[in-house]
């Protein structure tokens, strides 16, 4: 089946990097390797030897979503079903990075929405969040993206998304909060319109946030 989605409805929901990087890897090997002797270690002994090739491979695997398209991720799992009562993942695992620090960002992913004539295979839902996670992020704006994808894709009744985040720029740096998370919500269509419609998925999400 052909992926249901305009060539405009991609670029806004993606971020495609094709052109070559202006930095090479050896760049930024020695940018690290810097970082290092800013520190007052030695890049040279055993144990940090090779660390910049590592800390660069690290970076690209977490911010590896830069790289892939809606259309890629889908690989045409829109199917048209006649459907029109909730859908919900929840629980959906995210690993994110602060744009600020460059720290993880830990939590979960809570994503609904009511089909009008399409509908996603599960695991895209989860593939989504986590294209959009793996960029350097702030969970206002990665809540609103993954909302945004889902309503282009499929033109539903309504979506909803709620991230629970624990942010270590706030837990082993600055105001040191362990405890503290951080819930952000996007709420579209009828999730927004219909108090009850709303009120159904918050209670279906209920849980007391805590790292497994």
């Amino acid at each position: 089946m052909t992926l249901s989605i305009s060539p405009d409805d991609i670029r806004k929901q993606s971020v495609i990097t094709e052109a070559k990087s202006p930095v090479s890897e050896a760049e930024m090997q020695q940018a690290v390797r810097t970082l290092l002797l800013g520190m007052g270690e030695d890049p040279d002994r055993e144990g940090l030897r090779d660390t910049p090739k590592r800390v660069v491979k690290a970076l690209k695997f977490l911010t590896s979503g830069y790289h892939q398209s809606l259309d890629e991720l889908l690989n045409g799992a829109v199917f048209h079903e006649d459907a029109n009562e909730m859908v919900l993942v929840r629980d959906i695992d995210l690993f994110s990075s602060c744009e600020h620090h460059i720290l993880p960002i830990l939590g979960r992913a809570h994503v609904a929405y009511i089909p009008n004539g399409k509908v996603i295979g599960l695991s895209k839902i989860a593939r989504i969040c986590e294209m959009y996670a793996r960029r350097l992020q702030v969970q206002e704006r990665l809540t609103h993206q993954i909302a945004e994808a889902l309503q282009g894709l499929l033109k539903p009744q309504g979506v909803a998304v709620v991230v629970e985040a624990t942010h270590m720029c706030m837990v082993m740096r600055g105001v040191q909060k362990s405890g503290s998370w951080t819930v952000t919500s996007s709420m579209k269509g009828v999730f927004a319109d219909d108090a009850r419609t709303r009120q159904e998925f918050m209670s279906l999400i209920q849980h007391t946030p805590a790292f497994r």
